[in-house]
């Protein structure tokens, strides 16, 4: 990239929580100012995909006050969609975008400052990445391990339903499939899978895929995108790319999300190969 990138931004909601949508988007803002101040980039659009919100008006003031207003900042708002889910809502953004670069960005992300200069230096000096994956940590500040190996049906299992005492018995075998090993302070490439909640990509190989994969409507389809990226170029896990997220796993979210995440599982499975354990 011999020139300042341009950057699209993908943040797609379903009945959002507003104060936290509101640190996500105003951490976005800080970043890309950081970026744009360093001459990382050169213009940024922030699509907002409303898959479904209660108060259309209210969502629309608040990107507005959080992103503020800059020459060099567009946002559009994409509505009236219905829920087509989390992949197929990127890809409105993904598929209409022409700009050099993509973010896909979770809406209970907070970005460091440096998040966005320090992602877009690390594709500006190796062309072989197509895809920068963060050091990520939770709201306490521990250690979140997004970035994964290849997974069982066993680990699927143990993570997305079986209490905390019976993951803690297989806890060398989730810390593998983590990637616990490897992970820290240091630039890791070669990762077989990233987290959807911020996925920094080269935007012509992404388009070139057709985003995400419509067979998944949520989970399972950053893994997804994640291997057939992997076809293209390296995915690189960039520790000075840093964010906190506060999402949670299917466990947690109740029985419609684990029947979604089960669903989703066995649709991977099937196009990528079964691994029983």
């Amino acid at each position: 990239m011999p020139h300042s990138p341009s950057l699209a931004v993908s943040v797609v909601v379903y009945r959002p929580d507003l104060p936290r949508l509101e640190l996500t988007l105003r951490t976005l803002r800080n970043a890309l100012d950081r970026a744009i101040a360093g001459g990382a980039l050169a213009r940024a659009t922030v699509h907002l995909i409303d898959n479904g919100s209660e108060d259309p008006a209210a969502l629309d003031q608040l990107a507005a006050d959080a992103l503020g207003k800059a020459a060099w900042l567009a946002r559009r708002t994409w509505r009236g969609h219905g829920n087509v889910g989390y992949g197929r809502g990127h890809n409105l953004a993904i598929l209409a975008s022409s700009a050099d670069l993509h973010l896909v960005l979770n809406p209970d992300v907070e970005l460091a400052p440096e998040a966005l200069i320090e992602g877009l230096g690390h594709l500006a000096t190796r062309p072989e990445t197509v895809l920068v994956a963060p050091q990520v940590r939770g709201p306490d500040g521990a250690m979140q391990y997004l970035c994964r190996r290849y997974p069982s049906v066993l680990v699927v299992a143990m993570r997305g339903f079986a209490p905390a005492w019976l993951r803690r018995t297989f806890a060398r075998r989730l810390a593998d499939y983590e990637m616990r090993d490897a992970i820290g302070d240091e630039i890791v490439t070669g990762i077989p899978m990233a987290s959807g909640c911020f996925m920094l990509t080269r935007a012509e190989p992404l388009r070139r895929l057709g985003g995400f994969s419509p067979d998944y409507f949520l989970y399972y389809e950053d893994y997804d995108l994640s291997l057939r990226l992997r076809r293209l170029g390296d995915i690189a896990y960039v520790p000075s790319v840093r964010i906190v997220h506060a999402g949670g796993g299917a466990a947690r979210k109740g029985r419609h999300h684990q029947r979604l995440f089960l669903r989703s599982g066995v649709t991977f499975f099937r196009t990528h190969g079964w691994k029983l354990v």
